[in-house]
């Protein structure tokens, strides 16, 4: 099995170098996805985050009020903190069950946005960057999400810097350029890492 860590700033196009990859055949275990599931209604995870934060994070239907959680953790590193300790742990949990049910021979892809700000490099074979510039992703953040661009470079400001996220980097995939530049690199990256993972890299 090839363990790879994926990662790149927001804005960066992460999310569609996973989708490409999946494409190909990797097992792609998305972090963002599993810590939604871990506080999904009638979760430990849910009810633990309830009884740290109390009802008011809870919408009207039971799920999980992710802006008014959001509100409370991000002006508060104490809750941020706290908040970690209950979803972090369940979602590396998650994550280790749905590669071990991968297969020896796979490639599984840990899409991880936070990989770099959270030290995590060192579980992985590999680890592959999609970078952009901070210029690329505050026009991708204003246009395609439609932050402002204050909201924009406040997220982008929160992350790691372009400089840290490169310093970890095995493969770095540029996606300076359109959608179509990104195609080619994610395959040409996806023969190598089939080529290590069958040298036993």
């Amino acid at each position: 099995m090839l363990k790879v860590g994926l990662t790149g700033g927001i804005g960066a196009g992460k999310s569609e170098v996973s989708r490409l990859l999946a494409g190909y055949g990797a097992v792609v275990v998305d972090a963002d996805r599993i810590a939604r599931e871990v506080v999904e209604p009638g979760t430990p995870g849910l009810a633990a985050v309830v009884a740290a934060f109390g009802e008011s994070v809870l919408a009207p239907d039971g799920t999980l009020d992710r802006p008014r959680l959001g509100s409370l953790v991000f002006t508060d590193a104490e809750k941020l903190r706290t908040l970690n300790a209950i979803v972090h742990p369940l979602v590396g949990a998650r994550s280790a069950e749905l590669e071990g049910a991968a297969g020896a021979d796979a490639i599984v892809v840990h899409d991880v946005p936070l990989l770099t700000e959270n030290g995590l490099a060192p579980l992985y074979d590999l680890v592959v960057v999609v970078d952009a510039s901070p210029d690329t992703q505050l026009a991708r953040l204003t246009a395609r999400r439609g932050m402002t661009e204050d909201e924009a470079r406040s997220r982008m400001a929160a992350q790691a810097t372009r400089e840290q996220r490169l310093a970890i980097a095995t493969l770095v995939i540029d996606n300076d350029g359109p959608l179509e530049a990104l195609e080619p690199q994610v395959r040409k990256m996806w023969e190598e890492l089939t080529a290590r993972a069958a040298a036993g890299e």
